[in-house]
């Protein structure tokens, strides 16, 4: 079921076209990724989303109805701008902002406790915003996101300004919202996290939809036929049998294990290239290697921007 639906959205700003008939459509109980270079249409398209701004045409959905204010209660949203007031203690600060999203006082302070317990900033509460790093300030406002237990989650770069110990605690902690039915909406640049994390993703360039689909559908439309190889052997026996279509990328030698990177030509066998192999060397290991979505990312960018030059030119 499609718990959110961008239809045909289209925003103009002055001269600059931000989103051009731009299409999502993003599964109930789904971690959906929204992808893009600085400046391509994200921010835009969450802002229309979360009603900070309209679309000129188009429009978007929540469980199958049109959007309406009221919404608002059932989405959390943790912008890539941090915006906590500085002057305020923490622990007032969060109490007000969930009052915003309707709890009672009695109820976002209970919740607010439960969340600083576990992760252990009891300390925090009467500090003052402007006391805490840059990862803390995100730690609160992370908390006050999640709060009122909204049935849409939207986190634009919510690693930005985390070590790795606390962006992967926070990984863990939005695995767990998917865990409890939260539909996540999730724009970053960090494509570790996107196949970490993303069941689906749509990447979006110069204000249109360039790609989109089930991120492990779209790692394997995009692989190149590369084998990664674990033999022992002579580091030259390769080249002596392969077939001349099957061409060695690279050995890493070592003294107890090789490993070969092989492009396998097109329509090429992994069984035809074993059975050269197998009277020669002593096969450990064989995988296919697929893509990171970080080179498919760089990969369908530049194909897109080339086009789009060439068009421009015609």
């Amino acid at each position: 079921m499609i718990f959110l639906e961008a239809k045909q959205v289209v925003k103009q700003f002055a001269a600059h076209l931000a989103l051009d008939h731009v299409d999502i459509q993003v599964p109930e109980g789904s971690i959906y990724g929204l992808l893009g270079p600085n400046g391509a249409g994200k921010t835009t398209l969450i802002r229309i989303i979360n009603q900070i701004t309209g679309p000129d045409s188009g429009e978007i959905l929540l469980n199958g109805k049109a959007l309406k204010p009221e919404d608002v209660q059932r989405i959390g949203y943790l912008p890539e701008e941090r915006g906590l007031y500085k002057k305020m203690k923490v622990g007032e600060q969060a109490v007000y902002l969930a009052r915003l999203k309707g709890l009672s006082r009695n109820d976002a302070i209970k919740k607010l406790k439960y969340w600083f317990e576990k992760f252990e900033i009891q300390a925090w509460w009467d500090k003052k915003v402007e006391e805490l790093s840059k990862g803390m300030q995100q730690k609160i406002q992370f908390v006050v996101t999640v709060l009122h237990d909204p049935q849409l989650l939207i986190f634009d770069e919510p690693f930005s300004g985390f070590d790795p110990i606390n962006a992967n605690i926070l990984k863990q902690e939005i695995l767990a919202q998917k865990e409890k039915g939260a539909t996540i909406l999730f724009s970053t640049h960090n494509m570790g996290s996107v196949e970490e994390l993303c069941d689906h993703i749509t990447l979006i360039n110069k204000s249109k939809t360039i790609l989109t689909g089930e991120v492990d559908d779209i790692r394997q439309k995009y692989k190149d036929n590369l084998i990664k190889l674990d033999y022992m052997g002579e580091t030259d026996i390769l080249s002596r049998h392969l077939e001349s279509d099957y061409t060695i990328q690279s050995i890493e030698p070592d003294h107890r294990l090789n490993t070969a990177m092989i492009q396998m030509p097109e329509g090429g066998s992994v069984n035809k290239m074993i059975n050269q192999l197998v009277d020669h060397v002593e096969i450990h290991g064989l995988q296919e290697v697929l893509p990171t979505m970080n080179d498919i990312f760089i990969k369908v960018v530049e194909q897109s921007n080339l086009t789009k030059s060439v068009i421009k030119e015609s």
